[in-house]
């Protein structure tokens, strides 16, 4: 299983990941997610039965590398909140970002979360510490094209379902220890699409600081 450095406001912590959940169809407002729903139907995605979704995927997925490879053209990141469990079940908020196979999901949106590496941002914060203003923090993704960087997500976590509500939401009602959470994404600026670089950042207006992360995408051919 792998093991994630991070730095936090209380010094560095070492976690051994057990297992990783992400969370799917989490918008708050219905006609969010239906315009998220709608943005994947137009690439060939069936709906789901019912929101949110919880699908598992290989912790081993979790990367802090600088670049990611990927198998084609037709991947792109989300930036998502963040919950991990430490050894100790203390529960702390990152970033990260849930990159997908565009071709795979309009397939299988299950297989499709275990095909991309997920990269992970190099800072937590304390979960009791921004409990209080979730819903202030601001969530933003840029991408790099081939004519330069442009903005492809923003919005505050309001727009996300309540992460307590989603934690409950989990088969065991809860995170266990060396437990990842991604919560969730926001609609894309534009339509989805692959980038050269994806960089993502989450903002804390009440305590005035931030986590980013950034990660390079390097596709291998098809076929050689």
């Amino acid at each position: 299983m792998p093991m994630l450095d991070f730095h936090t406001d209380h010094g560095p912590l070492r976690i051994n990941i057990q297992s990783l959940t992400i969370a799917g169809w989490t918008g708050r407002d219905a006609a969010a997610v239906q315009h998220h729903i709608d943005e994947l139907a137009a690439l060939g995605v069936p709906p789901p039965a019912t929101v949110p979704v919880y699908y598992r995927a290989d912790a081993e997925l979790l990367t802090q590398a600088e670049d990611i490879t990927v198998l084609g053209s037709d991947t792109s990141g989300e930036a998502e909140p963040l919950l991990v469990a430490d050894d100790s079940g203390t529960l702390w908020l990152g970033l990260a970002s849930d990159h997908t196979d565009r071709a795979l999901e309009a397939v299988s949106i299950a297989k499709s979360k275990q095909i991309c590496a997920k990269p992970v941002a190099r800072e937590l914060w304390l979960y009791e510490e921004i409990a209080p203003h979730l819903d202030a923090l601001r969530l933003q993704a840029r991408i790099v094209e081939d004519t330069g960087a442009v903005d492809y997500q923003s919005g505050t976590l309001q727009r996300i379902r309540p992460l307590p509500e989603i934690l409950t939401g989990l088969p065991e009602g809860r995170l266990a220890p060396g437990s990842v959470l991604f919560c969730g994404t926001l609609p894309v600026i534009g339509a989805i699409r692959p980038a050269r670089r994806f960089i993502m950042q989450l903002h804390d207006p009440v305590l005035e600081r931030t986590i980013s992360g950034e990660y390079g995408i390097c596709c291998l051919p098809l076929v050689h």
